[in-house]
């Protein structure tokens, strides 16, 4: 029988860090620091939860891998209405149409291979967080937020992808994982091109 990992040794360490720096961050910054350590820590959270539980059980891949094409998908329509950049939004549109694809696939997937596990409809605290940050980021740093998160969601979704890929008792999901991991490589690595051109 797997042994779950043991995270709360982890979250107990990082909460109250986190807690500090917010409230450290609301006092001399305002709400866009506040918004920018939450995303920073979203990254470490989302890789630890995607390299452990959602990389070894099918009760955790396919909410997180839905959750995952959710928030791409919502984050997307967002950089479309708001980006002015060209290149922002055409990877925006890319983002948003391999995820519409994958989302369609991984409920396919689950049906076959995992039906008592139940897709979410909604989003986790953690990536409406993310939406909520996107949507009040200043008109001025909206790309690098948009980019910046979307490094990070890709790092964090080939992390779960490429874990779950060989797992051969879900011979479905695991091929689904196999199959968009390819598209992920390409949405991150256009992502850190262009968060190389927007830092410079």
């Amino acid at each position: 029988m797997m042994k779950r990992p043991a995270l709360t040794p982890v979250l107990a360490v990082a909460a109250p860090a986190l807690l500090f720096a917010l409230v450290a961050c609301q006092q001399q910054q305002g709400s866009e620091a506040v918004d920018k350590v939450q995303d920073a820590v979203s990254a470490p959270v989302g890789q630890t939860s995607a390299a452990t539980m959602g990389a070894n059980m099918v009760s955790a891949y396919v909410p997180n891998a839905a959750m995952g094409d959710m928030y791409e998908i919502q984050a997307a329509d967002i950089a479309l209405e708001r980006s002015k950049n060209a290149q922002v939004k055409t990877l925006a549109q890319m983002i948003k149409t391999d995820h519409a694809a994958a989302s369609s696939a991984l409920a396919a997937a689950a049906l076959q291979a995992a039906p008592d596990v139940a897709l979410p409809t909604t989003l986790d605290q953690r990536r409406q967080g993310l939406i909520d940050n996107l949507r009040s980021a200043s008109a001025a740093d909206f790309d690098k937020v948009y980019v910046d998160q979307q490094v990070a969601a890709h790092e964090e979704a080939l992390t779960l992808q490429r874990g779950f890929s060989d797992k051969a008792d879900v011979p479905a999901l695991a091929e689904h994982a196999r199959t968009v991991t390819p598209k992920i490589e390409t949405h991150l690595q256009r992502a850190k091109q262009l968060q190389t051109s927007l830092g410079a």
